[in-house]
Order: structure tokens, then sequence, then C-alpha cells
């Protein structure tokens, strides 16, 4: 079991930076893929970003890559991603979430997740 608290997200000006942090519970941490989807009002949830267990793979979507940066420290069992030149259309709830397995981008194969923190990017 896994249980995973997102925090860092705030109201920034387009531009801005930000860096969401999750951390989780349970000492398989290190076991998983880690994920980040994000959900704007009215839209599906969407992948942003997951690493594997190691941290030595990453994958993006293609709206935030060269932009964000997805990390993790297994030590301190937590992901990271930090979101640099945020645009209004990054405004979204973001959500952490955990599959025990390969990097993968579909929301429903992924098995815990967090309660989301919101982001609000201004133009």
């Amino acid at each position: 079991q896994v249980q995973l608290v997102e925090s860092g997200g705030g109201l920034v000006q387009a531009g801005a930076s930000l860096r969401l942090s999750c951390a989780a519970s349970g000492r398989t941490f290190s076991t998983y893929c880690m994920a980040w989807f994000r959900q704007a009002p009215g839209k599906e949830r969407d992948f942003v970003a997951a690493i594997n267990w190691s941290g030595t793979r990453t994958d993006y979507a293609d709206s935030v890559k060269g932009r964000f940066t997805i990390s993790r420290d297994n030590a301190k069992n937590t992901v990271y991603l930090q979101m640099n030149s945020l645009k209004p259309e990054d405004t979204a709830v973001y959500y952490c979430a955990a599959v025990s397995g390969w990097l993968i981008r579909t929301a429903a194969n992924y098995n815990y997740w967090g309660q989301g923190t919101q982001v609000t990017v201004s133009s």
C-alpha cells in the first residue's frame, strides 16, 4: 500500500516557476514508477510526466517537454515536478500517482493517487 501527498501548488503569473512535491509512505516506494497527471475543469486527466523506479528514465507529454522536469529522491520517498516557464494553459489540479511497473502514460493503469494540488497560472 502506498499513500501519496502532494504539495507546492499555488497561484503564479505566466513565466514563473513552481516545484511540486509528492511524499509517499511505504517501504516499497523505490520500486514504483511515479508520475504526475493534471486535470483542468471540465477536461480529462492528462499525463504530464513519469519517472522509473531508479530515476534513470523519464517521459514527458509534448506540452511540457523542455519546461517541466520530474525527479525523485528514493531516500526521502519523494518525487518532484519542477515547472518552469509556466503558461495559463498549465492551470489544473496536479496529481501524483504510483504504479508497480514500467513507465506508463495511461491513468487507468496507476494504482495509487494523491489528493491533488491546485496550480493556477495567471496571464
